[in-house]
């Protein structure tokens, strides 16, 4: 038995990113007296916050309304220009905004970092006194004798590959609150648990994801336009009968934001989502911006894609699920910022209720029903069946269904069908011997790189001496079922290159993990076909440290 520190709290918030501060500030405007924590797995706040990023205002005018007079980053690009463009191999086509429903017009929006945006908030949470602890990963779930979630418990520091401490060990601290709110991002590995104690997802559709891989660039200052932002979709995925798209933001400073998406239920398990964000650089709309210009940074992140219909149950007996733990992104408009910092606020003002009439660790069902009747919901049901749509019927003509669907929703109320079902991304993989091997182009080191290399602009770090943190609950299945049935898919769906087969001594491959190249973006736990690889947290302060991303 190791002796642990206890710190009680009135609120315990797992995450510092938007809707982890935005619950933090919240808490501290309806009630100063309030002791509420933060916790931060990466070196800072910021450093794990990877997005695009378009972000609407809603929320944050309701939060702080003076951000944009109060030195917030975001503020110094609002979007000017706005394209959509379909790409095909060599060329594209505009789609008219006239087309399309008036909510996915950016006019109003600002585009910037959200790692910077985050900093911002994690200053303002600061000012009123919120403590902010980064570093601090939360590895486990405390819960008391009936079962209610009475906090949480840092990482051990200091353990070996073995798990035996080190001279240097420290104990994690067991942070503990009358209400613990988890905003630990898309497919956060304690908010899987606690979906499977509880059953949060009962009554919902199992949540689905897409792969952003996202870079910066410092570009010609004669081809920057500052608020310029270009969606695309079509070419290359639309080769390989998956889906997904491309997005380029000009933003402060001369640099661009640009990146991929790649929905992961594709089928083919030949599909590198790394190589198609290669590939898509090389179209000549693309490359026109790039060439002559410098890349600065590289990232990846999982996104939430399932919609309204995937978010489960918020409530359960001493904590609730805020931001994209929930799963509050809208997919076409790309966005979840807004919504995930307004679920924060939601439960913010629930739980300061709660505690204010005498009340801990029950289920704040008033919460889940605040989301269910929020402009959240409003929003989210306008789009619930563009996702499903597109994957169903393919991106041109999916595309098309999922433009009346939402035109309908908008002027009528309801759509061309129910809610759509969906099926998670691992079960979506099929079997390699259905498909050929896909040839992709080498890089060429200046528009199109390796992984590895690109890997090295993540600025990602982990102590090596560490347990692994990606977990076999087989060692077999690698080389027993996913490399004969499915070509090792885990060689390719990981965007930093963590998952190689082996054969070093020529006895026969082997599935090699280099968890340090690890840029925590879970992919593996998600479309991994056997269900056999568990993210769970590393050493505090490991993994990328994104500058300004």
């Amino acid at each position: 038995m190791i002796e642990r520190e206890e710190m009680p709290f009135d609120v315990v918030i797992v995450g510092g990113g938007p809707a982890g501060l935005a619950t933090a500030i919240r808490l501290k405007q309806v009630d100063p007296e309030l002791q509420v924590v933060v916790l931060e797995k990466g070196s800072e706040i910021g450093a794990h916050i990877l997005s695009g990023a378009t972000v609407d205002p809603k929320a944050l005018d309701e939060l702080l309304p003076t951000w944009r007079e109060d030195g917030c980053p975001l503020a110094e690009t609002p979007v000017t220009d706005n394209w959509h463009w379909h790409l095909t191999k060599k060329g594209k086509f505009s789609l008219p905004h006239l087309i399309q429903p008036p909510f996915m017009s950016n006019h109003g929006n600002y585009t910037g970092s959200l790692g910077n945006l985050c900093r911002w908030l994690a200053e303002k949470a600061e000012e009123l006194e919120v403590e902010i602890f980064p570093g601090f990963p939360a590895a486990e779930v405390l819960y008391d004798d009936n079962g209610a979630v009475i906090g949480v418990q840092t990482g051990d520091m200091g353990v070996d590959r073995e798990g035996n401490p080190k001279d240097d060990f420290q104990p994690g601290m067991n942070l503990l609150g009358k209400y613990t709110v988890f905003c630990e991002g898309a497919r956060g590995h304690l908010t899987k648990r606690l979906k499977a104690k509880y059953d949060l997802e009962a009554d919902c559709q199992p949540q689905i994801y897409g792969l952003g891989i996202k870079e910066l660039w410092d570009i010609d200052p004669d081809k920057h336009v500052p608020g310029r932002v270009i969606h695309t979709q079509g070419w290359p995925l639309s080769e390989n009968d998956a889906w997904g798209g491309g997005f380029l933001y000009h933003q402060a400073n001369g640099q661009v934001a640009l990146g991929f998406v790649t929905a992961l239920d594709y089928k083919n398990p030949y599909i590198y989502p790394f190589e198609e964000f290669q590939r898509w650089k090389t179209h000549p709309e693309i490359k026109a911006i790039l060439e002559g210009a410098k890349r600065v940074a590289y990232g990846a992140r999982a996104i939430n894609e399932g919609g309204w219909q995937s978010v489960p149950q918020l409530a359960f007996p001493g904590g609730v699920l805020a931001g994209c733990s929930a799963g509050f992104v809208n997919v076409p408009r790309i966005k979840g910022t807004h919504t995930a910092m307004k679920s924060g606020m939601l439960a913010a003002e629930s739980i300061a209720a709660a505690i204010k009439a005498g009340r801990e660790q029950d289920a704040l069902m008033e919460y889940d029903a605040a989301v269910r009747d929020s402009w959240i919901a409003k929003e989210l049901k306008l789009v619930q069946n563009a996702e499903p749509m597109v994957a169903k019927w393919g991106g041109e003509m999916g595309t098309i269904l999922a433009g009346a669907d939402m035109w309908l929703r908008t002027l009528f109320g309801f759509g061309l069908a129910k809610p759509m079902k969906h099926h998670t991304d691992a079960s979506n993989t099929q079997r390699a011997d259905l498909y050929k091997p896909i040839e992709y182009p080498k890089p060429d080191g200046v528009i199109s790189f390796d992984r590895l290399t690109s890997v090295s602009y993540s600025f990602t770090n982990h102590e090596e001496e560490q347990p692994c943190h990606l977990k076999l609950k087989d060692p077999t299945v690698p080389t027993e079922i996913n490399l004969p049935v499915y070509a090792g898919p885990e060689a390719r769906y990981c965007p930093a290159g963590v998952y190689e087969f082996v054969d070093p001594d020529g006895t026969g491959e082997r599935l090699q993990i280099n968890a340090q190249n690890c840029v925590h973006c879970k992919t593996c736990d998600i479309k991994d076909p056997t269900q056999n690889i568990e993210w769970v947290t590393p050493e505090g302060g490991g993994g990328p440290n994104y500058p300004n991303m």
